[in-house]
């Protein structure tokens, strides 16, 4: 299945890490996946080497021009000791979206899920067993011309490394508190919002930041016109609960279409709630929580799962949700997404792919 791949091994493996004291992106595996593009030539020498520094040119496109998109998806051992990726053709077909948007040749999907199998496959004494880990994936492209000028670079690498990680927030399932943000702005339509290009989140982080002084873990996002529609968390997809109906903002343009989104919304229809996707204020939100209808909120993403929401803050204004505790549309996504990922629950939808 790897033939065409050229692979060399470490004669230097790493020591693993405490599996119980994981964190997010701070460890990295043995090895890495590198792929060349060439103008001219296409996609081409596939291989994997052990992990380490690249050597760039000072004058390398991406570090001036920003040329670049990833993606992210996750692996996991089974309790049979069988690996499972969730749906990593949909991160693939993501992947040649982002690159439409940047500028960025296409690339095969089925090479590139058959590039994370390859890798995963040879690391996988990496995999993390504790509960609630699992070994992060990071596909990415970037623009590697030695050049002074924007313009599509004509060379690009595409990578993978991993990372074996625990939960995303310091949180793990318990709700997290959220800041309103009203000042700054992520994305507009027409513009890269709905692309996984690295300038988005480099845009985010003085809200970010600030949020985090505050005390709130994460911001979410209005629109970049009117200030008032709901898009996304910086690293998560958002529904919110009220009155028995799940509402999540439409896709338009300038908000991410999430796999867990996609997955989450499909789980809830085939649940019997009734799921709308559409512009929603957050005066709405707030209006909502005020007339006691606003029954839970939650995030999206591959990083955290499924993240409820326990607090948003408005310029001041808190409201609490659901006792700011996780509430059983929440836990039950949760503990569904999870356990078809660990093979604890049954894969009906045929989203789980076996390296």
């Amino acid at each position: 299945m790897y033939s065409d791949f050229k692979i060399i091994k470490t004669t230097s493996p790493k020591s693993r890490p405490d599996q119980n004291n994981l964190g997010f992106g701070k460890y990295f595996t043995d090895h890495m996946f590198i792929m060349d593009y060439t103008e001219g030539k296409g996609w081409h020498d596939p291989r994997i080497v052990p992990y380490g520094p690249l050597p760039l040119e000072p004058s390398t496109m991406v570090l001036h021009y920003g040329q670049a998109i990833f993606e992210g998806l996750k692996a996991y051992k089974a309790k049979d000791g069988s690996i499972q990726l969730f749906r990593p053709y949909k991160n693939m077909e993501r992947i040649n979206i982002s690159n439409t948007r940047m500028c960025i040749p296409q690339i095969d999907p089925e090479t590139c899920v058959r590039a994370v199998k390859a890798i995963v496959d040879t690391d996988r004494d990496w995999i993390p067993t504790a509960e609630g880990t699992s070994l992060y994936i990071r596909p990415f492209i970037f623009a590697t011309d030695a050049y002074l000028g924007v313009k599509p670079s004509s060379t690009y690498k595409f990578m993978i490394i991993m990372s074996p990680v625990g939960a995303y927030y310091p949180q793990g399932i318990n709700p997290v508190k959220i800041y309103v943000e009203s000042k700054y702005v992520r994305a507009v339509k027409g513009g890269t919002g709905f692309a996984k290009t690295p300038g988005n989140y480099a845009s985010s982080i003085k809200a970010q930041m600030e949020a985090y002084e505050k005390g709130y873990i994460q911001v979410l996002w209005l629109d970049g016109i009117e200030r008032k529609y709901i898009e996304e968390v910086g690293s998560m997809n958002v529904f919110f609960k009220i009155n028995g109906e799940i509402i999540t903002p439409s896709l338009e343009g300038s908000i991410l279409a999430g796999i867990t989104r996609d997955s989450s919304i499909f789980l809830l229809k085939k649940w019997g709630y009734k799921v709308t996707e559409r512009r929603i204020s957050i005066d709405e939100i707030f209006t909502a929580h005020k007339n006691s209808a606003l029954e839970e909120a939650f995030g999206t993403g591959t990083a955290a799962v499924i993240s409820p929401i326990g607090e948003l803050n408005r310029d001041g204004n808190s409201i609490i949700i659901n006792n700011n505790e996780i509430g059983p549309t929440s836990m039950n996504l949760y503990n569904t997404i999870t356990g078809i990922q660990s093979g604890t629950v049954k894969d009906e939808a045929g989203w789980i792919e076996k390296v």
